[in-house]
């Protein structure tokens, strides 16, 4: 919903003010498996540094639309859209839309942690590697930084050369947020980044994303209420892929305008 409809829409729970240049915008947006339909008519918007998490039952979408601000659904042959999906204000499915200035724009971290078989240091600047930059200086600098935000610098400082793969299941994901924010993105998608971990490592996840968001425009995937209810500020509810209610998450949680969005989060169904 742009700011538009919503300012025509007196029901809409969204402050226009905050939302007159939303980093992301979703307009409309169908997708399709084959003849099989899995998002209907989605509108919505992410403002810039904020955490807005997608919430609802497994299968209503939200996965699914997550992967379309980043393309990644392009990889299943049956898959169709159509509608507009908006990113600093280009639509990223425009005809000749360079896909690959996307992954620059748009930083993934998956529900299960995927660091390469490297180095800790060679897994932060690998997309920098990639984009030709392999100036030791710059990359550093870059892998620093990058471990930094994602609060991992203390704990492997010293062992930067060390295999990724010894690291913790917690350290492994925040490595790959490391990962996703060296090319310095403007949205960063999270699908699910808690699932595989336990709750210590979770709170650490949480509280980097916390950090995160002064910097950069986060979308997050997450079955986990509670947790929606910590780290976000604007909550999605999906329901058989369609956006049932978008408003401030204190709002979603503690006086929905919807009596399906009510029973989804008291946990009546779900």
């Amino acid at each position: 919903m742009d700011a538009e409809s919503i300012a025509r829409d007196p029901g809409s729970t969204q402050d226009v003010s905050e939302i007159e240049k939303p980093v992301v915008e979703v307009a409309s947006l169908n997708l399709y498996y084959g003849d099989a339909q899995a998002l209907h008519d989605v509108s919505l918007t992410v403002p810039r540094h904020n955490v807005t998490a997608f919430i609802g039952p497994s299968g209503c979408g939200k996965s699914t639309l997550l992967r379309c601000m980043n393309r990644l659904n392009d990889l299943i042959d049956s898959v169709r859209t159509e509608g507009a999906v908006r990113i600093e204000g280009e639509d990223i499915y425009a005809h000749g839309f360079d896909v690959i200035s996307l992954r620059r724009l748009v930083g993934m971290v998956f529900q299960k942690s995927n660091p390469f078989p490297k180095s800790i240091f060679e897994n932060v600047v690998y997309g920098l590697r990639i984009a030709g930059e392999n100036r030791r200086p710059v990359l550093d600098e870059v892998a620093e930084r990058s471990l930094r935000a994602a609060a991992l610098w203390d704990e492997v400082k010293d062992r930067l050369e060390e295999s990724a793969l010894g690291l913790s299941g917690g350290q492994q994901q925040r490595l790959c947020i490391a990962r996703a924010i060296a090319v310095e993105p403007s949205v960063i998608l999270m699908d699910e980044p808690c699932s595989a971990l336990d709750p210590i490592a979770t709170g650490r996840i949480e509280e980097t994303i916390e950090e995160l968001k002064k910097q950069y425009t986060i979308a997050i995937v997450t079955h986990n209420l509670q947790q929606a209810s910590r780290i976000s500020d604007w909550t999605a509810f999906f329901y058989l892929g369609k956006l049932v209610e978008h408003s401030r998450t204190e709002e979603m949680f503690t006086n929905p305008r919807l009596k399906q969005t009510e029973d989804y989060v008291t946990g009546r169904f779900g």
